[in-house]
């Protein structure tokens, strides 16, 4: 973890003047059932209230997608691993400057399946998501926003989609999530069950994947890589998250 603990440091520091901008994975496998070892979170030290992790405030968990070996989907060099870091950062910053309490699970270009030591599995990818799934676990979250990037064979799909679990809170956090992604690339898309996704299956808080674009159109493509427009589709993720924890 101390590469991530460093990470935060130097992110906390170039992203500090950050502007608040006005108003966007696997399928189901078996849970592994090994007990993974204790994570520390990356948030505000003042923001404990025991040694147990217990918060004031409810705990976001930002799930950042993919990393390092695993790019996730791409497209004309744009890969997904880069625009979910680059995305997360910015909700992570935005959200702490409100004084919410967040967790980040990757602050750079690595995959979480280097860091689980403790899942005695072959796969790569069980191992990243095990990783995922038991830091949500580990601290005493809330909510789980994960953060990706989305591609279609049809060139015509665009727009954020937001994913969630067959429970009510989830739904009602996707859908707020969903409104203020749809306001600002003037979408009218729908949220969807998410049924087949791992952690939407075995992560027990209520979750959602938000899916910010698709790569494999060149207007969301355009959109995603730009780092001004980076910074609004976080406001609006961070609006939507904002608007569930106020109306739960």
């Amino acid at each position: 973890m101390y590469k991530l603990l460093t990470a935060s440091v130097a992110l906390l520091i170039s992203f500090h003047c950050l502007p608040i901008l006005p108003h966007h994975v696997a399928h189901g496998e078996a849970a592994p059932s090994q007990n993974s070892p204790s994570m520390l979170p990356v948030t505000d030290g003042d923001a404990y209230r025991s040694s147990h992790h217990a918060f004031a405030a409810p705990v976001i968990l930002l799930d950042v997608g993919h990393g390092g070996i695993d790019g996730g989907t791409s497209a004309q060099g744009v890969l997904e691993k880069d625009i979910n870091l680059a995305i997360s950062q910015k909700v992570y910053l935005l959200l702490r400057s409100k004084g919410y309490a967040v967790i980040i699970n990757r602050l750079g270009d690595y995959a979480l399946s280097d860091e689980n030591r403790w899942l005695n599995s072959r796969s790569r990818h069980t191992r990243d998501l095990a990783q995922r799934k038991s830091l949500s676990e580990e601290v005493s979250t809330d909510i789980v926003v994960s953060i990706h990037a989305n591609w279609s064979p049809r060139s015509t799909a665009h727009g954020p989609v937001v994913l969630h679990q067959k429970e009510g809170r989830s739904y009602l956090l996707a859908q707020s999530i969903q409104d203020a992604m749809n306001k600002l690339y003037g979408t009218e898309h729908g949220v969807v069950w998410g049924k087949p996704f791992y952690i939407l299956n075995y992560v027990k808080q209520p979750a959602v994947i938000v899916e910010t674009g698709f790569l494999s159109n060149a207007a969301d493509r355009a959109r995603m890589n730009d780092p001004a427009e980076q910074k609004r589709i976080a406001q609006s993720i961070a609006n939507g998250i904002i608007y569930y924890l106020s109306v739960v």
